[in-house]
């Protein structure tokens, strides 16, 4: 009986020690199947930081460039004073027009001895105008001897954007949108020779030319972020590549460039179908009618003007 005892005893004390030596190691297998969940969630709150971070950052730029909010002038924030450098950022963008003809380019004009402070865009009348980013309705005015029907919209990215000539406006002063919705139908209101977009891009009251920071004819933006310089060159950034391209300040000062009629065609056919003509020096309606074999009843029904409007030389208008 004694002898049975003590193997149950040394039994019991060989079962004790092992499970006393197993513990740790069960604590370390435990430790062990957390530990991919913690990474798990340390990836998910680096996420989160990173995207309150950006959004902090946008706040911040915006405070930095715009003092106040105005919804009765468009060129309020000419006198407000800019950081040596902001990156703005033009990812989640969509294309104001689905049209891929420049019919006017930022610069000095020669004939009108001016500044164009945007560019113009191949429009007819009732195209759908969309919001480029997201951001909240600034203006929505009528300027019947400047912009005509125009709206204004600030986004996150410190970016005001400006969309005139409109024949319609779609959306109301203070509306919060987001890129791409329609906040207007192209026309010719106000200062204009036939229907288009003007459409201009500013930081902090600064016109920047569209044109370094939209591909209208590629239909795209021309890098993820495009860094402002105050003295120096802009750049086109692009996430994964760095640096894409760097553009001389006096891309912004170009005088306005003859668009070349072949190719800039050639892509809206093949891109609609449709026919073009450019206007050129000394044309008239009737004549452009004549030359394309049809009436002149016909070619401004198509366009949507009246016979008594006034074109210009590089205006496009379809006639099939």
């Amino acid at each position: 009986m004694k002898k049975v005892i003590k193997q149950l005893i040394k039994n019991t004390t060989a079962t004790i020690l092992f499970i006393a030596a197993a513990l740790p190691a069960a604590g370390q297998d435990l430790l062990a199947r957390q530990a991919p969940i913690d990474k798990k969630m340390r990836a998910v709150d680096s996420v989160s930081i990173q995207r309150l971070l950006e959004r902090e950052h946008k706040d911040d730029i915006v405070s930095t460039l715009y003092p106040d909010w105005e919804a009765d002038f468009i060129n309020r924030y000419s006198s407000v004073s800019l950081p040596q450098e902001v990156k703005i950022d033009l990812r989640n963008f969509c294309m104001p027009i689905n049209s891929r003809i420049v019919t006017s380019n930022f610069g000095y004009r020669k004939r009108f001895r001016r500044q164009h402070k945007g560019i113009d865009v191949n429009a007819y009348k009732g195209d759908t105008i969309r919001a480029a980013f997201d951001g909240k309705v600034r203006v929505v005015d009528y300027q019947p001897s400047g912009y005509g029907k125009v709206v204004v919209m600030r986004h996150p990215n410190g970016l005001e954007t400006v969309y005139a000539h409109l024949s319609k406006h779609l959306i109301e002063q203070g509306a919060e949108i987001k890129a791409g919705t329609p906040i207007g139908l192209a026309g010719n209101t106000g200062r204009s020779y036939g229907t288009h977009l003007h459409f201009e891009t500013r930081l902090g009251g600064q016109f920047i030319n569209p044109a370094l920071l939209f591909d209208f004819e590629a239909q795209d933006v021309k890098g993820d972020f495009y860094v402002w310089r105050k003295h120096g060159r802009g750049s086109i950034l692009d996430s994964h590549q760095g640096v894409v391209s760097n553009d001389l300040l006096a891309a912004n000062e170009n005088e306005e460039e003859e668009i070349d009629e072949t190719s800039s065609n050639q892509n809206e056919q093949q891109a609609s179908g449709y026919r073009f003509h450019k206007v050129r020096k000394g044309e008239s309606l009737y004549s452009i009618a004549r030359k394309h074999g049809i009436s002149l009843s016909r070619l401004c029904k198509i366009n949507g003007i009246s016979k008594r409007m006034k074109i210009r030389p590089g205006q496009i208008l379809k006639y099939s």
